[in-house]
């Protein structure tokens, strides 16, 4: 008998933040695949399920994407009820198409339940909204790294330097440095507000404020095992 998969979203690591859903799928699962920023409380709510890690982590051995959609399709097929837990929003930078292909190749049904973008998280720690009436009617979300881990060479820089446009950066620490000299090249002004949200939602969350040429140059060498996202635009000039 055939299983099932259920691509869950954990959010930016709250359980708190999770839907009920979420919570349900959770649960119920006899096997729960995780990605290494959704570990911790939240795996305490599939206290009956076996787990497996197959997060991925820049500089760090991790698991192929090959092995992990095989493993997906490995337990389901055995019969039993998966859950592949993604950090944030499960279609949100997260290989989510590979998995669905291969499960689709292996006739293998499937759900995929949303969950909090950290994105939306970060925005609501700092305080912030994500648009502004006049001043940021557009919100863009991109990645500031490859596979390689390098800056993306095909990005849209004048869409970026879109000085009216609340740009959030996913996976850019080491690469903002880069991203900000190539922003300022294409007029970006250096005083644009830029805003670093670090381990969003968890005890080790931190929001500091900055400039794009002030956190360049904070970022230049500095190295952590939290994960981060950037935010610049008017709205990171916004009030505490």
């Amino acid at each position: 008998m055939t299983g099932f998969v259920s691509f869950v979203s954990s959010g930016p690591g709250d359980p708190d933040l999770l839907t009920v859903k979420a919570v349900q799928r959770l649960q119920a699962a006899e096997v729960v695949l995780f990605d290494d920023l959704s570990s911790g409380p939240i795996l305490g709510l599939a206290a009956q399920a076996d787990l497996v890690a197959v997060g991925k982590r820049a500089g760090r051995p991790s698991p192929k994407q090959d092995h992990v959609s095989q493993l997906l399709v490995d337990h389901a097929a055995a019969g039993q009820r998966v859950v592949r837990l993604k950090s944030g929003d499960s279609g949100m930078f997260g290989r989510l198409e590979e998995e669905i292909l291969a499960l689709q190749a292996a006739g293998i049904q499937y759900e995929i339940i949303p969950g909090v973008t950290s994105a939306s998280a970060a925005a609501a720690a700092a305080g912030i909204p994500l648009t502004r009436r006049l001043t940021a009617r557009r919100v863009q979300f991109v990645t500031g790294a490859d596979v390689t881990g390098g800056l993306p060479d095909s990005i849209n820089m004048a869409a970026l330097a879109d000085p009216q446009a609340t740009t959030v950066v996913y996976m850019g620490r080491r690469t903002f440095t880069d991203l900000a000299a190539k922003l300022i090249a294409h007029g970006l002004s250096p005083e644009t507000p830029a805003l670093l949200a670090e381990a969003v939602s968890t005890p080790e969350q931190k929001i500091s404020r900055h400039t794009i040429a002030s956190l360049a140059v904070l970022l230049k060498d500095a190295v952590s095992p939290n994960p981060a996202l950037i935010f610049y635009g008017p709205l990171a000039e916004f009030p505490a």
